[in-house]
């Protein structure tokens, strides 16, 4: 069992920056790679960001740039550091861990990112 914790949402000014926060805790060694998934209303949950366990990480087009995906491995902790943020940035945001054996996703309970004048 893995249990995902997150925070840092908020609401910002269009070009502002937020830091989201994600404290993993339980079978933290079987953990693959972690992500960042956001849903805006009415459209379906889509990829943000990921690291997997190596290091490397892959970004979604739509934040390639602006958003950085980084881990603190003796805090259990990921973090997506968004910068230039835009509208189009207004979702639910969801941190994902996924392991392998047996293969299956764990889910934060989301912390609400809202980019307005």
């Amino acid at each position: 069992q893995v249990q995902l914790v997150e925070s840092g949402g908020g609401l910002v000014q269009p070009g502002g920056s937020l830091r989201l926060s994600c404290a993993a805790s339980g079978s933290i060694f079987s953990i693959a790679v972690m992500g960042w998934f956001r849903q805006a209303p009415g459209k379906q949950r889509e990829l943000v960001a990921r690291i997997i366990s190596g290091g490397s990480t892959n970004y979604a087009d739509s934040v390639k740039g602006r958003f950085t995906i980084s881990r603190d491995n003796a805090k259990n902790t990921v973090y997506l550091q968004m910068n230039s943020l835009k509208p189009e940035d207004t979702a639910v945001y969801y941190c994902n861990a996924y392991i392998t054996i047996p293969a299956r996703n764990y889910w934060g309970q989301g912390t609400q990112v809202t980019v307005s004048s």
